[in-house]
């Protein structure tokens, strides 16, 4: 007679348990926070902050991570032209300082970039660190001949195709695109970042 045998299960806390799912309007406050502790007061002064100032995030492109029912993780892609060439930004990226050995952004990446490739993009354009985007196809091969609108480090401007050639001949100023948010929205932002 054969025994079965049991397959070994890995136990997981509770803690490290996290589900992606889009962004909800209730999401808010929890995200708005979320990217306040990660990067501080000033971060609505930052240069690409001015891709997303009064736009909305691309289509079925915002998503939250949660934990036992907190928000813990967000990243958003938003619609641009890089220098005529359409593309999208990502940004921000953000973590709870609790959370971060879990690969919550990890899988956020790799959650928007899936999506963002479903959807019919063909490129992704972010300003970050190249070891930590490497991992996801990130570099600065494609993005040498583009600039923001302010001040920014050349090296961490990076970008990944999702569609082969996207980004042949990009050149130019990265300039925002797409639908505009509701304006009480943006004064809701605008509020939030005095």
């Amino acid at each position: 007679m054969t025994a079965l045998r049991k397959p070994p299960v890995a136990l997981i806390s509770d803690a490290a348990a996290f589900a992606i799912r889009g962004e909800r309007s209730s999401d808010v406050v929890a995200r708005e926070a979320l990217l306040d502790a990660c990067f501080g007061a000033n971060r609505h002064a930052r240069t690409c902050q001015r891709l997303r100032d009064g736009y909305a995030p691309a289509e079925g492109l915002a998503f939250s991570a949660t934990a036992n029912g907190r928000l813990v993780g967000t990243v958003r892609l938003w619609h641009v032209s890089a220098g005529g060439t359409p593309a999208l930004v990502l940004g921000p990226l953000a973590v709870d300082s609790a959370c971060r050995e879990l690969g919550i952004g990890a899988a956020l990446m790799n959650h928007a970039l899936a999506a963002a490739k479903a959807r019919g993009h063909g490129a992704v354009i972010l300003l970050g660190d190249a070891p930590y985007y490497a991992r996801f196809g990130f570099s600065a091969l494609k993005t040498g001949e583009l600039a923001l609108p302010g001040p920014f480090e050349r090296d961490r401007l990076l970008g990944i195709e999702l569609r082969d050639g996207a980004l042949d001949g990009a050149w130019g100023m990265i300039a925002p695109k797409g639908k505009a948010r509701p304006a009480g929205k943006a004064r809701k932002f605008a509020s939030h970042a005095a």
